[in-house]
């Protein structure tokens, strides 16, 4: 049964990671050791990620919340502690008000391997260099519902369980396997696995996302580049066809995340 524990302050430490603004000191948290932590906000959030196996920690929850939207959850937490007070206490304490109430510390988990995505799945998403934590949780979110299999990040990706792209995602991070590239060619590695690489940019010599050709390809990786610069040069000249969306007249592209969303779409029809 977990402990239910009333605050007023900043006294307990084992409060501080639900007032650190510092993403990497929470990924570092159990270091060297283990794979460190992050913080679910929401129901929902915190539902998808107990079903997905994530451990809690502690629970940080208005007090209406105890036996309102996150009775459930609790419960399910078995024998942890529940910090909790008054809504404007909370805003103090953590300098900001809880989304729906609820924020869950919760263990990360070991990535799964990079072979074992690229031997199992035929459609995927790749991140380039995609820094905003909103585009990351966008594209997750429209890769899982386009029924595209993993989303694979560059290095200087930011990362899909920082707290943002959560939460964009609306816990899908937590329902579809992601992991990062190594440094290196990672086009090369995507052609040594026996995908077709889509590069989703704006270039002298593109096909339309629509084109026949797209759809009957076995294995495919869409891969995205970041907002403004958009994929490295070498990247394009790298992949095996650059795709673009026809657009308006007068319109030159669309955001990352809405440009993921059509393509997912598209190539996802048979």
């Amino acid at each position: 049964m977990a402990e239910i524990i009333e605050i007023q302050n900043l006294s307990l430490p084992e409060i501080l990671p639900y007032t650190i603004t510092s993403e990497i000191q929470l990924k570092r948290w159990f270091e060297p050791d283990l794979y460190g932590i992050f913080i679910a906000e929401s129901p929902k959030v915190i539902r998808l990620a107990l079903d997905s196996g994530y451990e809690p920690i502690s629970i940080l929850a208005e007090k209406k919340y105890i036996s309102g939207q996150a009775s459930d959850i609790i419960r399910r937490c078995g024998n942890i502690k529940v910090y909790t007070a008054e809504s404007e206490v909370l805003t103090k304490i953590t300098g900001f008000k809880l989304t729906q109430g609820v924020l869950c510390a919760m263990r990360r988990k070991k990535l799964p391997e990079l072979s074992e995505i690229l031997v199992k799945c035929n459609r995927i998403a790749v991140l380039e260099d995609v820094m905003n934590q909103t585009n990351v949780g966008a594209v997750i979110r429209s890769a899982i519902a386009m029924n595209f299999e993993a989303v694979i990040l560059t290095p200087a990706s930011s990362d899909p369980l920082y707290r943002r792209a959560v939460r964009v995602s609306m816990g899908n991070v937590f329902r579809i396997p992601w992991t990062y590239f190594p440094d290196g060619n990672y086009i090369e590695t995507l052609k040594n696995y026996g995908f077709s690489t889509l590069a989703m940019a704006l270039h002298d010599n593109t096909v339309n996302i629509d084109n026949p050709v797209l759809k009957s390809l076995d294995k495919i990786a869409v891969i995205l580049g970041t907002e403004g610069e958009g994929l490295k040069q070498s990247t394009i000249e790298s992949c095996d066809f650059t795709v673009k969306i026809p657009m308006a007249e007068g319109v030159d592209s669309l955001n990352v995340a809405s440009a993921s969303a059509v393509a997912f779409w598209e190539l996802s029809k048979k």
